[in-house]
């Protein structure tokens, strides 16, 4: 073989790994422009964004009354307790001490996430000049196959879940029945006296 024909195999072969650098580049570019819309698609809509937090007047939410507004698809009771409401869920709490199916507030709120499900921890601070205790924030949701839990029923007083036979108190801690975990209560604050944040 000549020194020609040598530099001329050299040089073909160059030209074979450029087109198949050039085509698996190709290939990469054209295959990551048919599935971006795919991956896309799957981001939170501009109008689901936009409910990533909602302001909910609770003017009209008297003590002993109960408001379900959706929150990102989702029921959330906003609760008003009465004296005597905030009474029962104090009892129920000492009643409940060290016997909880689900020991952990699941409160979003709190720093610590393991901190214990009391009454205390489960419920939200009161705007300026009403008791602590009054209002209880939470996922609308059953802990156990996600049916809608129904207020003011079950032994405790709180809500109940029809469909399985859940049972929740009056701060919204699993008491009796399938569920595996409280109501999550999810992130929540106060705008002023008669408005509430959620997220």
């Amino acid at each position: 073989m000549s020194h020609a024909d040598d530099h001329a195999g050299t040089g073909e072969g160059t030209r074979r790994d450029f087109l198949y650098y050039a085509t698996a580049g190709a290939g990469a570019v054209a295959t990551g422009a048919a599935v971006w819309p795919l991956v896309n698609q799957m981001n939170p809509s501009a109008d689901v964004r936009s409910l990533a937090s909602i302001l909910v007047d609770v003017s009209t939410v008297d003590p002993g009354t109960q408001l379900t507004v959706k929150w990102r698809g989702k029921p959330v009771f906003i609760r008003h307790r009465t004296g005597e409401e905030i009474a029962l869920a104090q009892t129920q709490d000492a009643e409940a001490a060290g016997k909880l199916p689900d020991p952990v507030a699941r409160n979003a709120n709190l720093a610590d996430e393991t901190a214990e499900a009391t009454d205390g921890n489960r419920t939200i601070p009161s705007p300026e000049g009403e008791g602590a205790g009054a209002w209880v924030v939470q996922m609308g949701v059953c802990t156990h196959l996600g049916c809608v839990p129904l207020g003011d029923q079950g032994d405790f007083g709180g809500w109940f879940c029809p469909c399985h036979g859940s049972h929740y108190d009056m701060a919204g801690r699993i008491r009796k029945g399938p569920a595996p975990e409280n109501l999550p209560i999810p992130p929540v604050s106060w705008v002023d006296a008669s408005t509430i944040k959620l997220g």
